[in-house]
């Protein structure tokens, strides 16, 4: 099947096709290949290296070599580096654009929209590289000196997910490059093209061979892949954004080796509607929150609560504005919804759905797949009458649906949001500046929305608590992830 005009690239070469290892383009040593479909249709447009171990090792081979020439590289030139890769970005982020539609299946205009977030953080990235700064400590007796440096902490295996395959490798490697590591990335199977797409532009951007480095594998090599860095001592950290068992199979395998791990998991967001909120507000920030990428985002929300006094009119303005969102192909203009990813989250999506409509929930909208659409199209959906039994209230759903739970009380809702091994995100709207600061207060989460719908920034720090992860990407503290702190004591001076 021909692939729609409007995503067409305008520079072919973005589509490189092979693994990035010490500056070159390789195919996989074994010779195998991994097909990459559109979600839209399930057809297939492209190829990737389906890698093994042999091509896991060589990455890491290349990037430990690089490591002591690029850390010696000063800060400021570093940086240099990396603007020019983020002026490269939003040069071409149209096309960036079009192979983030193509590959993930989100609408165009969110495609673009990642590209620039995604551009966001290599631009405050490269500004940070020039203030690691350490500090001078003032020594306890004369005749001393006693410093705090920064050091890059050394190779860096960043593992990405599908749903933003701009975003996440942006975040991850970035920062790295920022401050002195050297990275082996792979990313995510369903959606290889974006990454590989932003490595040929780092690398026109001048940055060194064996500096950075990507391997692409499907889900059935991905452990032999993965398992050679998670075994490496070389490798010094991990970067993982993805499943909490996943993430708990990396903190284990890398115990061996002592790595540093940052490790962004699962979710289970609450949105909470009080009495006092701005209803028009609270279900602008819902949908701002719940149907970005078709909900297919970790900080979406998965569980919304809502007083009882404004339950039902809060139901009655969120349905009208869900019943209006157009779904469709990236390659329709008018698509505010596109497919889910694969076959595999459709199903669970109606699984949840279902479970909940045999334990009493309600459809107040959607509901059900769209299979005249394509294979991966669920209808944006609102339930009512959902409980803390049902699987979309335990699991993330990763899907356009909205389970609904009337509350009655502060405190019950607060020990309800926080009911759940999960602790990513949490948002709640009211206007009662008391509620708001005891309600900040007592939600379990690394990430909090007051008011607000749409969280990340570059400038913030992202990451949760609980079995949802830690470390932080973005702002300040996402660079710290990547360095340690070098102690140097200086003696007689006196």
């Amino acid at each position: 099947m021909s692939l729609p005009h409007s995503l067409a690239l305008r520079r072919d070469d973005l589509l490189p096709g092979r693994n990035f290892i010490d500056g070159q383009w390789r195919e996989a040593a074994a010779g195998r290949w991994l097909d990459v479909s559109n979600p839209a249709t399930d057809a297939v447009f492209a190829q990737v290296p389906d890698s093994s171990a042999g091509d896991a090792q060589a990455a890491v081979d290349a990037a430990h070599a690089a490591f002591a020439s690029w850390r010696a590289v000063p800060a400021k030139q570093r940086a240099q580096i990396i603007k020019r890769w983020h002026a490269l970005i939003l040069l071409h982020q149209e096309d960036l654009g079009r192979l983030i539609s193509r590959e993930q299946g989100k609408p165009l205009a969110e495609g673009r929209g990642e590209v620039a977030y995604a551009a966001s953080y290599v631009d405050w990235f490269a500004e940070e590289a020039v203030r690691a700064n350490g500090e001078v400590i003032p020594a306890p007796v004369s005749g001393r000196r006693m410093l705090a440096l920064k050091e890059p902490v050394g190779v860096v295996a960043a593992i990405t997910p599908w749903n933003f395959p701009a975003a996440m490798i942006a975040r991850k490697i970035a920062p790295a490059l920022a401050a002195g590591c050297t990275v082996v990335c792979k990313p995510a199977e369903d959606t290889p093209l974006t990454s590989l797409a932003l490595v040929r532009l780092a690398q026109e951007a001048g940055v060194p061979a064996g500096v950075l480095n990507i391997v692409t594998a499907s889900r059935e090599r991905t452990p032999e892949v993965v398992d050679v860095w998670l075994a490496d001592s070389r490798v010094r950290k991990i970067t993982f954004t993805g499943s909490t068992p996943v993430g708990k199979h990396l903190a284990r395998e890398s115990a061996a080796t002592l790595k540093k791990l940052s490790l962004e998991l699962g979710g289970n967001a609450p949105f909470i509607v009080f009495e006092d909120a701005d209803l028009p507000a609270a279900v602008e920030g819902l949908m701002a929150a719940k149907f970005r990428n078709g909900g297919q985002t970790c900080v979406c929300p998965n569980r919304v609560f809502v007083q009882a006094q404004v339950h039902d009119r809060f139901v009655e303005l969120l349905a009208a504005r869900v019943a209006a969102l157009q779904v469709g192909p990236a390659s329709d203009a008018a698509s505010q919804i596109g497919p889910m990813i694969n076959g595999r989250a459709v199903d669970k999506i109606d699984r949840h759905v279902q479970d909940a409509l045999q334990r009493g929930a309600r459809v107040v909208v959607g509901g059900r797949r769209l299979p005249a659409l394509g294979p991966n199209y669920y209808a944006p959906t609102v339930l009512v009458g959902a409980d803390a039994a049902m699987a979309c209230s335990c699991e993330e759903t990763f899907g356009p649906v909205v389970p609904i739970t009337r509350f009655e009380t502060e405190s019950e809702v607060v020990a309800a949001a926080n009911d759940t091994p999960f602790g990513l995100a949490a948002y709640f709207f009211s206007n009662d500046v008391r509620r708001i600061w005891r309600v900040a207060d007592a939600l379990e989460t690394g990430i909090v929305g007051i008011n607000e719908g749409a969280l990340a920034a570059e400038a913030a720090p992202f990451g949760g608590v609980k079995e949802s992860g830690y470390g932080r990407e973005g702002s300040t503290h996402g660079l710290e992830d990547y360095q340690h702190v070098k102690y140097v004591c200086q003696g007689g001076l006196g």
